[in-house]
């Protein structure tokens, strides 16, 4: 994607950049595909999970493309600078990753169909990288909204660990963590938003190791075109 820097290093909230007391863009009122408001308060019943794989922009289109997702959106997490811009994340000089955040219908997708898919959707031994994207803003990163998902999620991690082993890749690197105060979810900007669907042809930069556990009910939740990567 445009504007990455290659940073490997994450900055302590003392290096990073100061940010903004609130955002100066406007993020559209509605999914394109979906039709469902980008942003809550969500109708009851819904769940909210966040996800860091890559470029947010293959990584949204697998989750709008599972049935249960009622609305997805990119932004930005785990960092320092409040209201980042996306030129200031890919400085490397925020300290957030590129997320998707997921709300969803747990009685129709549970969460452990999303970990599902997170997990064989992406490479989570890549440390700050994602195939040929490389920056701290493209690490692997799961943000958990309550106990049971942290607890799912950790339990995900381990069981995926053990069959990516097994199959010669190194250990998992994806940091699980609360979604809390001190790691909010930032919209990204109006452009990145379903970027796919106005882009079909766009860059993806999403694919997975191959590496599955058995679920008869697995569903491969869209996969990418062949398309060439922004200079």
């Amino acid at each position: 994607m445009p504007f990455s820097r290659f940073t490997t290093h994450l900055p302590t909230p003392e290096e990073a950049l100061p940010g903004r007391p609130e955002q100066d863009f406007t993020v559209p009122d509605r999914h394109t595909v979906l039709g469902n408001p980008l942003l809550g308060p969500y109708p009851e019943g819904l769940e909210i999970a966040d996800f860091g794989l890559g470029c947010f922009w293959g990584a949204e289109r697998k989750f709008w493309q599972t049935e249960g997702v009622w609305t997805t959106l990119v932004g930005y997490q785990g960092g320092h600078t409040p209201h980042p811009t996306y030129e200031e994340v890919c400085s490397g000089h925020t300290g957030h990753t590129e997320a998707v955040r997921v709300v969803f219908d747990p009685a129709v997708v549970p969460y452990a169909a999303l970990l599902k898919l997170f997990w064989e959707s992406h490479d989570p031994t890549q440390g700050f990288r994602q195939g040929n994207d490389v920056g701290t803003q493209y690490r692997s990163a799961v943000y958990t909204h309550s106990p049971a998902q942290q607890q799912a999620a950790e339990a995900s991690r381990d069981a995926y660990r053990k069959v990516l082993t097994s199959s010669g890749y190194g250990d998992i690197t994806t940091e699980i963590l609360p979604a809390d105060a001190s790691r909010p979810f930032y919209p990204a900007e109006a452009y990145h938003q379903q970027y796919l669907d106005r882009n079909p042809a766009g860059y993806c930069g999403i694919g997975g190791t191959g590496v599955k556990l058995s679920d008869p009910s697995e569903g491969d939740g869209g996969s990418c075109p062949t398309g060439i990567a922004p200079a």
